[in-house]
């Protein structure tokens, strides 16, 4: 289970609970707000795990050795008690959190910056069940949090994805405006915009801050042991969502360094044969792992520019990586030039998204790039 060490690119959210904590005035209803695969889930349960731990220090650690560390690690703490998106998994079956909680256990274990749908893939639910927060849901909580702790100091209630409540979230409102002694509840969302007002108004809102490629990557090589170099290129193309990278990592097939080597090598020296063998091999490729390549160019692209115009920049890529974009920058590209490559890779993501013909748009790519290291324009696709 999570830790409050290996929640990375978070410091602010963190340190703003430690502050509640410490101030003594813990508020009683808290919303973790921030976009898919930023850490939300993560840092909610770090927070739970360090709020029941028997010997936490002030820095947010934990002892990991007592009774309800242990018991935290699996999720089986009888004072921490999981709601989140659920879907009947057997016919006449409700949909209630209870009946997928050895699922989400499990999920969490392995994917903790996982979205709600990679969680509904993971328990099998079809494309029809988009999941619920029902309302007899509701009314189990109110039950079980009326109850006395059972060993913690406090009671726990995290909600993933309050968003998944509908108008019977109101059935919370008494619960969570006037809780019992030493209950707290952590809600985590990607958005306020589909969460009840009359449920935003009794939270104090933790915003998390977009994750830097640099945090990305760490969480990849750390909390699930991807290598440096793999880690490293989908970090670049994630957009500071763990969960993309993670499905850039099983989608790309090929080294997309030495993909890209050779097709600038095409392009730059104007060789219609080694654009065309490029263009072949990327066409036997997924749109995903096509658009995934193209925003690895981008970054590098991006990085050898900063190379060039800022003094003692230092990119931060695998040695390989940087060797290439240190050697790109010295081709002394103006700021326009790059930004109009940059315009015709995202043109071909775009066409890419709407499923274009592959072979059609990357060629097209292929030659208007040429045509702008020449200083002309080629007309648009």
């Amino acid at each position: 289970m999570m830790q409050w060490s290996t929640i990375y690119g978070q410091d602010k959210a963190k340190q703003g609970l430690l502050n509640y904590h410490q101030s003594e005035h813990l508020p009683h209803a808290i919303l973790i707000l921030g976009k898919e695969g930023s850490g939300g889930l993560a840092l909610a349960l770090a927070f739970a795990r360090y709020l029941l731990c028997e010997q936490k220090h002030a820095d947010g650690t934990i002892c990991g050795i007592c009774a309800a560390c242990l018991k935290t690690k699996n999720l089986v703490h009888p004072d921490l008690h999981l709601t989140f998106p659920s879907v009947p998994m057997k016919p006449g079956e409700k949909a209630m959190s209870k009946n997928n909680l050895a699922d989400f256990r499990k999920f969490v274990q392995e994917h903790p910056y996982g979205s709600v749908f990679d969680w509904l893939q993971f328990v099998g639910a079809t494309s029809n069940q988009k999941g619920n927060i029902s309302a007899e849901e509701c009314r189990q909580m109110i039950e079980t949090l009326g109850l006395k702790a059972s060993e913690g100091a406090y009671k726990i209630q995290i909600i993933w994805r309050p968003e998944y409540l509908g108008k019977e979230g109101n059935i919370l409102l008494k619960l969570i405006e006037e809780p019992p002694d030493n209950t707290v509840f952590l809600l985590v969302a990607e958005s306020t915009d589909a969460v009840l007002d009359t449920i935003l108004s009794r939270t104090q809102q933790i915003r998390l801050q977009p994750l830097s490629i640099e945090a990305v990557q760490s969480i990849l090589t750390i909390n699930y042991k991807v290598s440096d170099r793999e880690a490293a290129q989908v970090a670049q193309i994630a957009e500071g969502n763990v969960s993309h990278a993670l499905t850039a990592l099983h989608q790309n097939e090929s080294d997309l360094l030495e993909t890209l080597k050779q097709w600038f090598n095409g392009v730059f020296t104007y060789n219609g044969l080694l654009i065309g063998k490029w263009v072949e091999q990327m066409d036997k490729t997924s749109k995903v792992q096509q658009k995934n390549f193209l925003m690895f160019a981008q970054q590098l692209l991006s990085q050898a520019m900063r190379i060039q115009f800022i003094p003692n920049y230092q990119a931060p890529l695998p040695q390989d990586e940087l060797q290439f974009v240190q050697r790109l920058s010295t081709r002394n590209f103006s700021a326009e030039t790059v930004r109009r490559m940059d315009e015709e890779m995202s043109k071909a993501i775009y066409h890419l998204e709407r499923n274009a013909n592959a072979k059609i748009v990357l060629l097209h790519l292929s030659v208007a790039l040429q045509y702008i290291l020449k200083g002309t324009e080629l007309k648009a696709l």
